[in-house]
């Protein structure tokens, strides 16, 4: 029993021997070989990356970047000598002559108060009672026969024809609801109130005009349209509202708009 054990049971199997000497061997070529592609890798690349293309990549990222800021900069260098240049000139003959000519613009473009004598005129819609009953009444008519509703309304029309009947008569202001008029001041219905300049406002309408009283009145009087108006103003089918007063002392501010110009552009 005791040989039979000790030839059997503690010797190790044919295989198992084999397979401890292959590690024992194997282990260390195994690593052998791997300094040696470490040591052949360090010799080819000499200190630098085998895949250089991600610092390619970089570069190019940089030089990019530097680029642009290049352009920037001569960009900053260009503006500030056109600066410079523009400063050098503001004091020559040219420009004086410039400041001059808008100096004697201010006034006539209406970029400074008036005050003096002239008229002040308000326009308004006809009584809506009145309005009410032409709707019945027109029910019961023919269609000649009819009043004409949009006659019962202040139009921007109306308040056009009356301050170009003011300008035409000398006036040197005219305002609108307290607002300096001036050549591009637009004037535009929206339902029931007149925009000036985009603002709107309702009736009643009170136009100012700074010049003489006679001569403007007598504009006022001559012109067709504003004489239409008055008309219906007078008739009591109607009754539009209409006061007409000579004042010694109307006071214009002036106007502080904007005074770009505004147009539209063809599509294409």
């Amino acid at each position: 029993m005791t040989g039979a054990h000790a030839g059997g049971t503690t010797g190790r199997r044919p295989e198992a021997r084999q397979r401890s000497r292959a590690w024992r061997v194997g282990t260390p070529v195994v690593v052998l070989l791997s300094g040696a592609l470490l040591a052949v890798s360090a010799t080819n690349s000499e200190g630098s990356d085998l895949r250089p293309g991600r610092y390619t990549d970089l570069a190019g990222l940089v030089e990019g970047e530097a680029a642009d800021y290049r352009k920037v900069e001569q960009r900053y260098q260009d503006l500030s000598d056109q600066v410079e240049e523009l400063s050098a000139t503001v004091g020559d003959k040219g420009v004086r002559d410039a400041r001059r000519e808008i100096a004697k613009l201010r006034d006539p473009a209406g970029m400074t108060p008036r005050t003096g004598p002239g008229l002040a005129i308000t326009l308004s819609d006809a009584p809506a009672e009145l309005l009410d009953q032409a709707v019945e009444r027109n029910k019961h008519l023919d269609p000649e026969d009819r009043l004409n509703l949009n006659r019962f309304v202040v139009h921007q029309q109306d308040i056009q024809a009356l301050v170009n009947a003011l300008w035409s008569g000398g006036a040197t202001a005219v305002t609108i609801a307290g607002q300096r008029v001036i050549s591009t001041t637009g004037i535009r219905c929206k339902g029931p109130v007149v925009q000036l300049q985009g603002q709107p406002f309702p009736q009643p309408y009170v136009i100012e005009a700074v010049g003489d009283p006679s001569e403007l009145y007598s504009s006022v009087a001559a012109d067709p349209i504003v004489s239409g108006y008055r008309t219906d103003a007078d008739n009591p089918l109607i009754q539009m509202g209409w006061d007409l007063e000579f004042e010694d002392r109307i006071e214009a501010p002036a106007y502080d708009g904007v005074v770009d110009l505004q147009y539209a552009r063809p599509l294409g």
